[in-house]
């Protein structure tokens, strides 16, 4: 088993949902309640992801790093160091790829919410941070729970953009989906596959978990008693 592989994708996923959550719920707070024109645009942009090839995807943002890049040059200024092949550029392209599976479950939640309850907060005077805090946000758990599993669990599968952007360094940048690749490029079948089942396990799990969580909060009744 490679723990060092594993551990390094746990980490990764956790502080990418972290980040996702900073910045997908503003976003999705927005692109639901928003009656701007650029709305569709914005849309498209964070749905964008879902589309491109991961390759596409980690060739543009590894040249984006680059050091040919302002933001390339300003962190290497800044750490001494490229962004690209470390740690801190795999977080970078992965807040990226999994940005939609934070923002549409958040903002399809949000949509959901009655405006009547809105106008009522606003009419007795709540701020709209307080609103989002004690109306918005509660009524959409679902929504933020579901999101916080699919880009735990999609940023743990990631390959592609992955190494496109870290490549493969033990210990450094090689996540348990590049692990799993370089044992089937082995031939170490029975190594993959432990890693494999491992992931397929944890997807499992997650998935229904989330699910039997999010019926309870639908459930106007709560959970059923037997007897």
């Amino acid at each position: 088993m490679n723990w060092d592989a594993l551990f390094l994708s746990l980490k990764l996923a956790a502080v990418v949902c972290a980040i996702l959550l900073l910045i997908g719920l503003p976003i999705a707070y927005w692109i639901a309640f928003s009656s701007s024109r650029a709305r569709s645009v914005v849309e498209s942009i964070v749905a964008l992801p879902l589309v491109l090839p991961p390759t596409v995807l980690g060739f543009y943002v590894l040249v984006a790093l680059g050091n040919q890049s302002p933001i390339g040059r300003l962190y290497q200024s800044w750490s001494g160091h490229p962004l690209p092949f470390t740690f801190q550029g795999l977080v970078v392209a992965s807040v990226i790829y999994s940005l939609p599976f934070t923002v549409q479950p958040i903002a399809a939640s949000f949509s959901m919410i009655d405006r009547n309850l809105l106008d009522a907060s606003a009419i007795l005077g709540a701020s709209r941070m307080r609103t989002f805090a004690r109306i918005v946000l509660p009524l959409s758990m679902g929504g933020v729970v579901t999101a916080v599993v699919l880009s735990f669990a999609h940023t743990m599968g990631e390959f592609g953009v992955v190494l496109m952007v870290g490549g493969n360094i033990p210990g450094v940048t090689e996540t348990i989906s590049i692990a799993i690749y370089d044992d089937v490029l082995a031939l170490d079948y029975a190594r993959a596959n432990h890693l494999a089942l491992l992931l397929l396990i944890f997807s499992f799990v997650v998935l229904s978990i989330t699910y039997s969580f999010n019926r309870r909060l639908s459930s106007p009744w709560g959970p059923r008693r037997s007897g």
